[in-house]
């Protein structure tokens, strides 16, 4: 599949990690400056917008889905769901890439968990960090989230059940940008059961002690940092940003007015030239 945007293509790849196709968005040189794009609760789709300023700044941005979510193939468990299994899952991916050497993260929702679990445990060398709308201290799981950390919960939830409230969450995060054809594109992926699953058990697997446990290690971290956040988000709200900019050293906050959970699609300029100015200085 290819994807084009104004100035840049933007191609989905696949590469085999632990034997399941991985399918990834990417732009630009291939022997450019990488940077991984994790998503947590949605898909690869989030970062779509702000791809062709990175590719053109010269960097090789990398949105990956994560295994059993957006394109990718396999099924995630609640043992294969949590942020510390899906940090190694990211260093594999990065390993079957063949990427090397220091490597730039960001992160939105539970992807910015994640993002902060490589940094804080050395899990790859991430010489940058940028969070987006992301989970941080207790912050999470959110309500819509959380009840399906009840097994009846989930053995009782329909299709139509997950779509209609996926359908909710996506509008409600896109804000303004919200159209029937965006709202479709975001939804496709969870019209297929193994993704509905996936994305259940990453609800499931939702717990914050994976981000309280690394804030001792964040506070001691000289690696600079930047958030950029939607301030109407009402899913992870822009309080929990400045707590984090206030107590973890060398943090950046930049914040997107009338921009919700998903702030690239409302400010997809401003984000992908603030982002490509922090990964490139």
């Amino acid at each position: 599949m290819i994807e084009t945007t104004t100035e840049t293509t933007v191609v989905r790849r696949t590469v085999q990690v632990d034997g399941e196709t991985a399918s990834y968005l990417t732009a630009g040189p291939q022997d450019g400056q990488p940077v991984l794009l994790l998503h947590g609760t949605y898909w690869s789709r989030v970062w779509l917008p702000v791809l062709d300023h990175l590719a053109d700044a010269g960097l090789r941005p990398i949105a990956v889905d994560l295994p059993g979510l957006g394109r990718s193939g396999g099924e995630l468990t609640l043992e294969t769901a949590t942020v510390p299994a899906l940090a190694h899952w990211v260093t594999r991916f990065a390993s079957a890439l063949e990427l090397s050497g220091p490597i730039s993260v960001a992160g939105h929702d539970i992807g910015g968990g994640i993002a902060q679990h490589l940094l804080a445990h050395n899990r790859l060398e991430v010489p940058r960090l940028a969070l987006l709308n992301s989970v941080t201290y207790d912050s999470w799981p959110v309500p819509g989230v959380a009840r399906f950390r009840d097994r009846e919960v989930v053995a009782a939830t329909t299709a139509d059940e997950v779509l209609t409230a996926r359908r909710q969450a996506v509008t409600t995060a896109l804000a303004g940008a919200a159209t029937e054809p965006l709202i479709a594109d975001y939804l496709d992926p969870w019209t297929h059961g193994r993704v509905r699953r996936s994305w259940m058990a990453m609800a499931g697997a939702a717990d914050n002690r994976y981000t309280l446990d690394l804030v001792p290690a964040l506070q001691r971290s000289t690696t600079p940092k930047l958030l950029m956040w939607g301030e109407d988000d009402t899913f992870q709200k822009v309080e929990y940003a400045e707590k984090f900019t206030s107590e973890m050293p060398h943090t950046t906050l930049v914040r997107i007015p009338d921009a919700h959970h998903i702030p690239t699609e409302n400010a997809p300029d401003q984000i992908g030239r603030a982002l490509a100015g922090f990964f490139t200085a």
